[in-house]
């Protein structure tokens, strides 16, 4: 059914760069643009996995690439007429999609998931003095044409093609936006939605260009049709509504009271305890709530240079002390996932249920077991079990999310670590400041339950690199929160070298998957998923990074009243808003 506005409230958007797609690292962010706003060469069904949405499609490539016969080099060749919204209204070309990695190799823009490129495609480094410098590897001959080759074979290329850091960006912006998440106020689209008040822009010169009006990083952001997008060129995008509304409302009652009253369509996340009751039993609401699977895990990481937790024995006591059960409790109950042993989702590995080497923790905590493995600690100066050791073991920080329902989630996690921890002093902020603040290396976070992480895409190098390699440690942009595999020109750079040299003082070499990560991606496909087994094992075993508690299904409520059909986006793991259809009639209308 077509027409009508998808009417949302969120309590924040918690970007991880400004909704910059260069930079931005957030699963919503990602969905929203891939669906609504940008378009590449590659892009999913936006569907769920029984329909086949974890696997790239062509988007503005008019097929599948030309592959040579030494897997270097890709050969696009793109539609015709794809066509950037007003006011620039004019036909996507290859070059807008070479400026779109000449961002991602600038250094400046601190592309946070860059080495999916860098050091893959010829020419990239990820160095850049600004987003003008040539590509060695990329060759645009006409406008409908380009080429990638590459450093060396790389199999998943189309899974990285399908990112929104690889997606098209117009070249009348270049040298606009020299800072990390920028552009993320003045997005052009060339999808079937545009940002309310896209089309007042003035792109004359870069200082003529405003951020745009409908969209407000505290109040909301509203999408309406771009009247250029012709679905004649795009197989995947139904756009049955003529807009998408998300307000922010930090009271989560408000929203779900909206929801039932028929003001909101949908709401993502955990509903207040009452109503997920009701969704659950009254058969009044069946049907709204749906779990969908999320390829996600939640855990709590912890810093390996930061103390008490620097030392291997607090890090194992902690995933024995963990209270998983109680949390998910919190978050929502059973269909909110399972109780996670490891740190990839079995739907990604599925060797990962065989993969629980804390097993006396079955599910509510094991102070017994968390306190024999305490002693072993040197931070256990008595051997009784509890972190004692000084100013060391006092006032540890511990980040958690402050938007409903982690509250409560933190306030059950910190007492179930308190008998070993006693010291840890819980500090709440937003979802954006928590991430943002782990990602700054210095500051050296000591344990959080803020971060959740998600496949990249559908394999197990996707979920695993980032968040495990040395090259997800960037100064101010680190995603591998425990510094795992963090090198000695690493720490000296991001000015750590002391909490380093400690931390290897005391425990000998950084434990480290880098070369692991080499060799797993190298393996033809029938023994990836073993080697990444054994990867993952040696993370739990020997590095010890999180304390994983959940592989998390997705919440999403709906009225159905107001909703005609619903569907699920697999790749960016939120509802695929492209591909569900209200009947409520309604004009999109300015929130921010």
């Amino acid at each position: 059914m077509r027409g009508g506005t998808i009417r949302e409230e969120s309590p924040e958007f918690g970007w991880t760069d400004a909704f910059d797609p260069t930079g931005e690292y957030l699963g919503t962010a990602w969905g929203m643009m891939d669906q609504l706003l940008i378009r590449g060469l590659m892009t999913y069904k936006h569907v769920d996995a029984a329909q086949g949405g974890d696997t790239p499609v062509p988007d503005i490539a008019s097929a599948p690439p030309t592959v040579s016969a030494d897997g270097l080099t890709y050969d696009f060749t793109l539609k015709d007429n794809v066509m950037w919204s007003p006011p620039l209204s004019r036909a996507v070309t290859a070059d807008d999609f070479l400026y779109a990695f000449q961002r991602i190799n600038d250094k400046k823009l601190v592309a946070q998931y860059g080495n999916y490129y860098c050091g893959v495609i010829k020419g990239m480094d990820c160095a850049a003095k600004d987003d003008n410098q040539p590509i060695s590897g990329i060759k645009v001959t006409d406008p409908t044409h380009i080429s990638f080759t590459l450093d060396q074979p790389t199999g998943d290329l189309l899974y990285r093609l399908s990112m929104p850091a690889t997606k098209a960006v117009p070249v009348e912006v270049r040298g606009c936006f020299p800072n990390p998440g920028d552009y993320g106020v003045d997005l052009i689209s060339s999808g079937p939605y545009m940002i309310l008040g896209q089309d007042k822009l003035n792109l004359s010169s870069c200082s003529t260009i405003k951020p745009i009006s409908g969209y407000n990083v505290d109040k909301g952001m509203t999408m309406v049709r771009n009247p250029n997008w012709s679905a004649a060129t795009d197989d995947t995008r139904a756009a049955y509504a003529d807009g998408v509304q998300i307000k922010i409302n930090s009271n989560v009652d408000d929203s779900f009271n909206a929801l039932e009253n028929g003001d909101l369509d949908v709401v993502q996340g955990t509903p207040p305890v009452a109503v997920l009751q009701d969704f659950e039993t009254n058969p009044d609401f069946a049907g709204w709530l749906h779990a969908d699977q999320g390829d996600r895990t939640w855990y709590v990481t912890m810093n390996l240079l930061a103390p008490p937790f620097d030392d291997i024995h607090v890090r194992n006591a902690v995933n024995l002390a963990l209270d998983k059960a109680g949390i998910r409790k919190a978050y929502g109950g059973d269909l909110r996932g399972t109780l996670a042993t490891s740190v990839e989702p079995p739907t990604v590995l599925p060797q990962s249920t065989q993969i629980n080497p804390f097993s006396a923790n079955t599910g509510s905590g094991n102070a017994t077991a968390a306190m024999d493995e305490m002693k072993m600690s040197r931070y256990d100066t008595n051997h009784n079990g509890v972190c004692d050791d000084g100013p060391v073991c006092q006032n540890i920080l511990f980040l958690g999310r402050s938007t409903d329902p982690w509250p409560n989630m933190n306030q059950v996690a910190v007492a179930s670590l308190k008998p070993i921890l006693p010291g840890l002093d819980l500090k709440e902020v937003d979802t954006s400041t928590g991430y943002t603040t782990l990602q700054q290396v210095k500051k050296l976070i000591p344990i959080s339950m803020v971060p959740g992480w998600g496949k990249d895409y559908a394999s197990p190098y996707g979920f695993d690199f980032f968040i495990f390699d040395s090259a997800g440690i960037a100064c101010t942009a680190a995603v591998n929160y425990s510094l795992v595999g963090m090198t000695e020109a690493q720490a000296t750079e991001c000015g750590v070298k002391p909490e380093y040299d400690a931390y290897v003082q005391n425990n000998g070499p950084m434990p480290s998957v880098d070369d692991k990560m080499k060799e797993c991606v190298a393996k033809p496909a029938d023994q990836v998923d073993a080697c990444f087994a054994e990867l993952d094992t040696y993370l739990m075993t020997v590095a010890v990074p999180w304390a994983p508690w959940l592989w998390a299904t997705q919440f999403t409520s709906t009225n159905l009243k107001t909703v005609v059909s619903y569907q699920f986006d697999q790749n960016a793991g939120i509802i695929s808003y492209v591909n569900t259809s209200v009947n409520n009639g309604l004009t999109p209308q300015n929130v921010a």
